[in-house]
């Protein structure tokens, strides 16, 4: 995010905007993933989404438990981290949704249930790089699922090369293979080839969120675009005042709006 190098005996006293504590670390330890609030364990990459949800909503970053109570808003989160969808819940009418449990969503589907449609909000963290391809379903049923003018949220991991890296661009029917203490994956293409890949990399545990991909940050601006997203946003600008900050010059969060 653009603030100029710091040096690691440099502090920044913030206001959590996920708990509301004050906290103060040295900008060594602010990283995108790294706890850094003492009070609840929000990372920057939290504490990031809620800056840019406010900023988007109220045209202003506040702490949410600043947030004025807006029950005529509909939100939705994808797997969001119960440290502040927790506070969304008592501020919008929101729902967190989850792949293996209920309520479930699953948002490459043919079909999204009709109950998870007409938000004016919509929180996907760290998701996307999961979803099997092609990935540019779960960005058009992410357009489909908001009301006019509705906001889209995205995180993702993802890097500066020029394109999205695919690591199983032909994915078709495949399955997880356990073998020797190692996962491998095996799969059938459309045309019947059998394939199989070793060397997987999982995020939160082996079995359950396969990397699927890395995106590039011109390709994410890309598939929001094609998805039919409007007023296109990468929020790489700090918000000091809640700790939003980290010193890697990508991950940042995104932001679109169906037109």
């Amino acid at each position: 995010m653009d603030v100029t190098a710091r040096s690691e005996s440099e502090a920044l006293s913030f206001r959590c905007n996920i708990c509301g504590a004050s906290c103060c670390r040295q900008f060594t330890e602010l990283k995108r993933e790294q706890p850094s609030c003492g009070n609840c364990g929000s990372t920057g990459r939290w504490r990031s989404i809620v800056s840019v949800l406010s900023t988007e909503t109220f045209g202003r970053s506040l702490a949410l438990p600043d947030f004025p109570i807006r029950r005529d808003l509909v939100g939705l989160g994808m797997t969001d981290w119960d440290g502040y969808a927790l506070f969304l819940a008592k501020k919008f009418s929101y729902q967190n949704t989850f792949y293996h449990q209920e309520p479930k969503l699953d948002i490459a589907a043919v079909n999204i249930p009709t109950s998870l449609l007409g938000n004016n909000f919509i929180i996907s963290s760290e998701v996307f790089e999961h979803v099997a391809p092609p990935v540019s379903k779960a960005f058009e049923n992410a357009h489909k699922m908001l009301k006019r003018g509705g906001l889209f949220i995205l995180t993702v991991p993802y890097g500066l090369q020029p394109t999205t890296t695919e690591h199983f661009p032909e994915l078709n029917e495949f399955t997880l293979i356990r073998d020797q203490g190692h996962y491998i994956l095996k799969n059938i293409t459309s045309s019947g080839e059998v394939q199989v890949f070793r060397n997987l990399i999982f995020h939160g545990g082996p079995g359950s969120t396969l990397e699927m991909r890395v995106f590039s940050e011109g390709d994410l601006a890309k598939y929001l675009e094609s998805a039919g997203f409007g007023d296109v946003k990468i929020h790489r600008q700090a918000d000091l005042e809640h700790g939003v900050w980290w010193p890697e010059p990508w991950g940042f969060p995104l932001s679109g709006r169906k037109s």
